[in-house]
């Protein structure tokens, strides 16, 4: 039958036939649900035409489980028969004290008691496991029978031998899975027994709301626990059902197609009769005749791969992550048992390790379905990482870890970065990535943007270096999509690149709490393969996706530099604490894997740590996860993580200690006797000359001792990469001294051989004079280190956001006392204190060294506050367009002004140890040893320091804090400068031990001596034994780009030099 005989459209606002229709609309108002029997003889309506909107809904209660009507609509067809009946289910629970987990094996030697419909169960985070046991009963002999079980949280079923068979998830949201599967083809009257794991909470944690804090108390009640006989035509006709009221709805209103599937959605009510399986079938038959028209080859083509993105940490726990894991991932196995053609992608390795560790029967199923091709590991990574705080040796070693990992045991390593969730993309990525062997990048965060639209989809992204990867956003906005004709249409509609692909891709399933696909959306799939009116669409893996897109692109555009995530500036501050650790850490690994090969480099009978190694990794590595490192998990993240960076923070302390030990060829640490000298170690490839604070020893006369009194000052030279033994005699040189007094304003001067600085009664920097140029960097009127309180109340992503509208309304701490601490020779000091509110203090010690031209603010803040970010800021007198941000091996340029949207956009960006201010000649550089949160505008450079969100942690860094940042000025600019030098020195200082004085030569030779010669613009960063053997990794590169035809790279054991990748 031609259906477009089936259509009478009005082109004005009257009624057809007799009578007229006082409603108003346009070409699609009115569609006829009669049609002509006899083409040969024109019908009359003897109704009236349907009205599109009132049909629509009429369409969309017919599938509503809350519309009027629902108990005679489709829906209370979908089951031919169900029990509760305690005659068929015997519950028995064991309710697990303490909030622990325990294994399966723990779990079935407790004590079980009789429980029933209706129980409720708590509170938060408590697991309580189940024994069922079912009798089919004899009049569902023949049928599919379901065991259908809802609690409104997360659950896992196992089989009575221990295997993890599917997951459960509560609710009645579109990611309830409330269904399994127990037969195909039921006996009747037999036995059925399992075990059931309930996690008090839900699929988003135990919170109320999206992002609230997690209530303690919460309890769940077993609404439901049913057996079942779903009623298989309709069901189908269900999902044929969606597929075409999908169609009406969201094909443009002036559409043939659009018009056609609403017409057909009618005609299947008007034919449906509650009770009659015959008018289903009549149904199926009418949606058949619509869904049965194919495509031209001409259209879209769609890739749908089944995902499941389950955040390693966020509104729930670690050790809540890892059953996510497995009841996601069992549900999943259980659907491609049951759909051949179904094909599941995941990442992060460090769930499949997880998985692998705890749930063996899973692992080998997993195992068995990526042998046959459904079930893809991708990623390439520990976890799915934040990209901007971590260092570049934390992405080095995210890339590491996950590869080798996925290469050691599924034969092969990831060819696509799988990245949908991460909150903005560094400019290094695309060299990382082609370092780690991964040619394909994927995200499609960027469309959450809050400002601009990101103008491409299927595109080239160029790193610092030129390095290309070829990136695809989904056009469908989602990495969760449905399996709707919605983000099909969608999919067509925001691809910006479609004249020069004709391809994207659809990620589909439940995610961020895991779950993934389930089976109603690929019954939506099949049924949307080849459908005339929507994209045509394969189940495929992204490989299959971005060969096509190598094959068939003619050309693509390209994006040069990062990725800038215009929503959530605000993680660059939140959780503090975090952040600090995971700095510490980061440059205590550093030192130790260095010194850890310098000891295998002279001792070849030298055990390297490796293993040890790779354990801390992990555990950086770990909460660098784009939830975690962001700062907007719930407090028992940060309490887990805090316990993972002091582990490493402690052994790796420990490490150290014993390290040094090995190379200095000395006792452990203890009572030395007779004459003392002091070793200091530079872990830096490049000479150092610096003041150096060390403890007070009784035996020893320094030239400086500390206004507290505990410590004392030596002045210090030091080798590249090396250590030197220092008598306490030379270390008291004559130096041009440090000198601190009170002007006749009462302002407070600090003077060294290459600055002045002066500042105000109340701590605010008013002067910053450099000797050498005779040149002051602060304009009269113009202050630095002014610290304002901003009002910071975002639109809903409280850890998240900052908004740009905070800029608005401040509050400038204007009291301030000021008193001095160290007049010199060595180091001058001031204390600065401030009080911030009734609730929030600051205290700072402002230091100039008499050998270097940076001031240092070492700051402690006791922090109470509700929604208040506090910022410090510096007005220089630099006139420059752009300011230099660090960024891993590199920096980049973001603008100083708001001339357009998207520079408007990056009123809050991040860096990693600095951010730069130069013009021609000069510069200054405000370094951090823990902050990522930078503002500039014009001539002014704020250093973002604490925020106080209030969700989803209420109790977010509230107390004690204490960080450094700095003030580095420097002759000609930032790309002639050593600004990148001074960011290391000041996150990494000097190391320093005393020993017997007649230990000093053995100092002086017990480092391999690391050096780069004719490179200034070349940092070495890491050196670290090869993975495989016991060559040497040394990891170096170019902060300013450029060629260098000839690097020199000295140490005289070097017989070898080959590059390569992330080792």
């Amino acid at each position: 039958m031609d259906l477009l005989s089936q259509f009478q459209f009005s082109s004005d606002n009257r009624g057809g036939g007799g009578g007229g229709v006082g409603a108003t609309g346009g070409i699609n108002s009115f569609i006829s649900t009669d049609y002509n029997t006899n083409p040969q003889q024109p019908h009359v309506l003897d109704h009236p035409r349907l009205i599109r909107s009132i049909t629509i809904d009429r369409c969309s209660n017919f599938t509503s489980g809350g519309a009027n009507g629902n108990d005679v609509n489709l829906l209370s067809q979908l089951y031919k028969a169900k029990t509760n009946s305690e005659e068929y289910i015997s519950l028995l629970v064991h309710s697990v004290p303490d909030l622990k987990r325990i294994s399966f094996e723990k779990a079935i030697q407790q004590e079980f008691r009789p429980t029933r419909l209706g129980e409720w169960f708590g509170p938060s985070w408590s697991t309580h496991w189940f024994h069922v046991q079912l009798r089919i009963p004899n009049e569902f002999v023949g049928e599919q029978v379901q065991f259908i079980w809802n609690a409104d949280n997360e659950a896992m079923i196992w089989s009575m031998e221990g295997a993890p068979l599917q997951g459960l998830t509560g609710g009645a949201g579109s990611d309830a899975r409330h269904e399994y599967i127990l037969t195909s083809n039921a006996e009747g009257g037999e036995i059925i027994q399992f075990y059931i794991e309930m996690a008090c909470n839900g699929m988003f944690g135990a919170g109320n709301g999206l992002i609230g804090a997690p209530d303690p108390n919460r309890f769940f009640n077993l609404n439901q626990v049913d057996l079942a006989v779903p009623n298989k035509i309709a069901w189908d006709l269900l999902y044929d059902f969606q597929i075409i009221l999908g169609m009406a709805k969201d094909l443009p209103e002036d559409s043939l197609r659009g018009s056609q599937a609403l017409f057909t959605a009618n005609r299947i009510i008007n034919a449906f009769s509650p009770g009659d399986d015959n008018s289903i079938i009549q149904g199926l038959k009418i949606a058949n005749e619509f869904l049965q028209s194919k495509n031209g080859d001409a259209q879209h083509e769609i890739y749908a791969i089944g995902h499941c993105h389950i955040d390693t940490a966020w509104l729930w726990p670690f050790e809540e992550t890892i059953r996510k894991a497995a009841r996601s991932w069992s549900s999943q196995i259980n659907l491609m048992d049951r759909y051949p053609e179904y094909k599941f992608i995941c990442s992060q390795a460090q769930q499949f390790e997880w998985v692998k560790d705890r749930y063996l029967p899973l692992w080998e199923r997993i195992i068995e379905k990526i042998t046959v091709g459904q079930f893809l590991p991708t990623g390439g990574t520990w976890v799915e990482m934040d990209t901007n705080m971590p260092s570049g040796e934390s992405l080095c070693r995210q890339f590491l870890l996950g590869q080798r990992f996925f290469e050691q045991n599924f034969g092969k390593r990831c060819k696509v970065f799988w990245l949908p969730d991460s909150f903005g993309y560094s400019s290094q990525l695309p060299q990382l990535m082609h370092l780690a062997d991964m040619k394909y990048f994927f995200t499609q965060k960027l469309s959450w943007n809050n400002v601009n639209k990101f103008p491409l989809t299927t595109f080239w992204w160029v790193g610092l270096d030129g390095t290309k990867s070829l990136t695809h956003m989904a056009p469908s906005e989602t990495y969760n999509a449905q399996c709707t004709p919605e983000e099909l249409v969608r999919s067509v509609k925001n691809h910006k690149d479609k004249v020069y692909s004709n391809t994207s891709l659809l990620v589909y399933g439940n995610g961020d709490g895991g779950g993934g696909p389930l089976a109603s959306m690929i019954e939506r799939l099949r049924r949307m393969k080849n459908v005339d009116g929507l994209p045509k669409t394969e189940m495929a893996l992204p490989t299959d996706f971005y060969q096509k897109i190598e094959q068939t692109a003619t050309a693509l555009p390209s994006w040069k530099g990062e990725l800038y995530f215009e929503l959530h500036r605000g993680i660059y501050t939140t959780q503090s604490f975090c952040k600090k650790l995971n700095r510490t850490c980061e440059f205590l690994l550093r030192d130790i894997e260095m010194l850890a090969t310098f000891a295998l480099i002279k001792f070849p009978e030298f055990q390297y740590p490796k293993n040890e190694f790779d354990e801390f990794w992990k555990l950086i590595c770990l909460p660098q996860f784009h939830d975690v490192m962001s700062g907007s998990s719930i407090e028992m993240v940060y309490e887990d993580c805090l316990q993972m960076y002091t582990k490493v923070d402690v052994l790796g302390r420990q490490m150290r200690s014993d390290l040094l030990t090995t190379l200095f060829r000395t006792e452990k640490e203890g009572p030395i006797v007779g004459q003392k000298a002091l070793a200091v170690i530079n872990t830096l490839s490049w000479e150092r000359h610096a003041i150096l604070e060390v403890p007070l020893d009784d035996d020893v006369t320094l030239k400086q001792y500390s206004a507290f009194g505990r410590t004392g000052y030596v002045l210090t030279n030091v080798a590249p990469s090396s250590a030197t033994g220092i008598e306490f005699d030379n270390a008291m040189l004559e130096v041009d001294p440090v000198k601190v007094h009170t002007d006749r304003m009462n302002n407070v001067v600090m003077e060294n051989q290459y600055i002045t600085v002066t500042f105000d009664k109340s701590g605010h920097l008013i002067q910053m004079f450099d000797k050498a140029i005779e040149r002051e960097l602060i304009k009269p009127q113009e202050r630095g280190n002014v610290f304002r309180m901003y009002e910071d109340i975002p639109l809903f992503w409280d850890a998240w956001d900052v908004e740009i509208y905070h800029l608005e309304k401040f509050k400038t701490i204007e009291e301030g006392s000021v008193q001095i601490l160290e007049q010199g020779p060595l180091r001058g000091s001031l204390l600065i204190e401030k009080k911030l509110s009734s609730t929030s203090r600051l205290r700072q010690i402002v230091v100039l060294s008499a050998v270097s031209r940076r001031l240092d603010f070492e700051t402690e803040v006791d922090w109470n506050e509700n929604r208040q970010f506090l910022k410090v800021e510096f007005a220089w007198d630099i006139l420059t367009d752009n300011v230099n941000y660090e960024c891993q091996y590199g920096h980049v340029q973001r603008p100083t002004h708001y001339n357009t949207s998207w520079e408007s956009a990056k009123f809050e960006v991040v860096a990693q140890k600095f951010a730069d201010m130069s013009e021609f000649g000069y510069g200054v550089a405000l370094l951090n040893d823990c902050k990522y949160g930078y503002s500039a505008h014009r001539n002014v450079l704020r250093l973002s320091l604490l925020r106080s969100p209030k969700a989803p942690d209420s109790n977010c860094d509230v107390g004690h804090h204490s960080f450094k940042y700095a003030i580095y000025p420097h002759e000609n600019h930032f790309l002639q400068s050593d600004v990148v030098r001074e960011g290391y020195n000041f996150n990494s200082p000097l190391l320093a031990r005393v020993i017997p004085r007649n230990k000093i030569n053995e100092i002086n030779n017990s480092f391999p001596q690391f050096k780069i010669d004719n490179a200034p613009n070349v940092v070495l960063d890491t050196i670290k034994k090869a993975e495989d053997s016991n060559d040497i990794i040394i990891r170096i590169h170019q902060y300013a780009l450029g060629i260098y035809r000839k690097l020199g790279l000295n140490e005289e054991d070097i017989t070898k030099v080959q590059t390569g990748g992330p080792d």
